[in-house]
């Protein structure tokens, strides 16, 4: 029988047991880590965008798919998204995406972190079919990073969530930006804010997978970050954004709802290290599937109802 959010204590989502799902031996061509995908449904299939690191340092983005979106995964001999030759912002790596399907568009809409000289930058790409790719080109500039779009529009403008660093602030906040293209983007709207002092999520946060619509808000998980004197600990967290105003906060919830616990999360190129990217919603039943590099090393999943997590947010979750 399913549990209610009161009954629910310490981590919120459940690692599945044959963790990690895909890991550097799985690959058919010789790299250094697998981490932080994003991940699609396509015609009943998961698809995951994953992170790979190749032996220089360098990371391109590879095509990995199951039918089942736990086991056999198929993964793509050659990369789907890889630096170009050419383009200098993005010359030490394509990193960290998010995929987010728009209807308007009949496309999958790819943000992504181009790395370069200047810094992490924010890049967008669209799909129709994970058979090809369109790049629209770096669209914020450095420091940006952790993007990833809403669904669809909202008062007649896509929607984009990622995080600006500035070097008069030094923040590394949730921001907000609006596009009637996807080409030209306003300037960032604040959203969401570390938490000073102690907390779990102190030092900087960032969203995980883009936010999915429901009837109570854009539910969001994001990760935040602590520096403690053995180094940062990632952990995953829970808000509620307002549907027709998603930089309003609805409900933020207090305590980390998955960090690192497993050796697969603790061993690996960066000890302590839950950072999601990827969410998937089976509306058949209920579940979610939240796909989250480990370690900056492996690939992982962990799931829950999405109905007990709204009932955990809406329960446990304070207004700002």
């Amino acid at each position: 029988m399913p549990r209610s959010a009161g009954e629910i204590s310490g981590e919120l989502f459940q690692r599945y047991r044959g963790n990690p799902l895909l890991s550097p031996d799985r690959w058919p061509y010789a790299v250094n880590a697998v981490m932080n995908a994003g991940a699609a449904q396509v015609e009943g299939v998961t698809v995951l965008l994953c992170r790979v690191e190749d032996r220089r340092g360098i990371s391109h983005l590879t095509l990995a798919r199951s039918q089942n979106g736990f086991s056999n995964w198929v993964v793509d001999d050659t990369p789907f998204l890889a630096p170009e030759p050419d383009a200098l912002h993005e010359s030490w790596g394509v990193e960290d995406p998010r995929l987010t399907w728009i209807e308007e568009l009949q496309a999958w809409v790819i943000a992504f972190t181009s790395f370069g000289p200047g810094g992490p930058g924010l890049s967008l790409a669209t799909t129709p079919d994970f058979k090809s790719v369109h790049r629209l080109g770096m669209v914020r500039a450095p420091e940006d990073k952790n993007g990833g779009l809403l669904p669809r529009r909202i008062n007649g403008e896509f929607i984009m969530l990622h995080r600006p660093v500035t070097a008069l602030t030094h923040r590394a906040d949730i921001w907000l930006s609006r596009s009637s293209d996807l080409h030209s983007w306003a300037p960032p709207e604040p959203v969401l804010a570390a938490r000073p002092g102690g907390w779990w999520d102190s030092a900087r946060i960032g969203i995980g997978p883009p936010p999915i619509e429901t009837p109570e808000g854009w539910l969001l998980i994001y990760h935040g970050v602590r520096v403690t004197v053995a180094g940062a600990l990632y952990r995953a967290g829970l808000a509620l954004l307002d549907l027709d105003d998603p930089t309003k906060v609805r409900r933020r919830v207090a305590q980390w709802i998955l960090g690192p616990r497993e050796p697969y999360e603790l061993i690996g190129d960066v000890p302590g290290v839950v950072f999601p990217c990827g969410l998937i919603h089976r509306p058949d039943s209920d579940e979610l599937r939240l796909y989250y590099g480990a370690a900056d090393s492996c690939i992982a999943m962990a799931t829950a109802s999405l109905s007990e997590v709204l009932d955990f947010v809406l329960q446990y979750g304070e207004e700002p």
